[in-house]
């Protein structure tokens, strides 16, 4: 079984889930966010019940930077358990 390289795994990991929140902000900033909700609840047959706030540069950056490390972590906790589990070959 293969093995993970628990760090880059983190890295990988934190770098995916915080780069599309990263992307989020982006379409908040950028005023697409209440569109693009809105459309994703109607896709899902619900009536969109939540109202996207104004963006704020401060909130972007800890949004970002804790899904990154929240991400990060459990990718390498996810990377150490998998490598526990791995079979050592003979």
């Amino acid at each position: 079984m293969l093995k993970l390289d628990v760090a880059r795994t983190g890295l990988v990991f934190g770098l995916l889930i915080g780069g599309l929140h990263a992307m989020w902000a982006g379409l908040v900033a950028a005023g697409w966010g209440q569109p693009l909700l809105d459309f994703v609840f109607r896709l899902h047959f619900i009536d969109p019940p939540y109202q996207v706030g104004p963006f704020n540069a401060g909130t972007a950056v800890l949004l970002v930077g804790l899904t990154f490390t929240l991400g990060g972590l459990s990718a390498m906790a996810f990377a150490l358990v998998w490598n526990s589990l791995a079979r050592r070959k003979a």
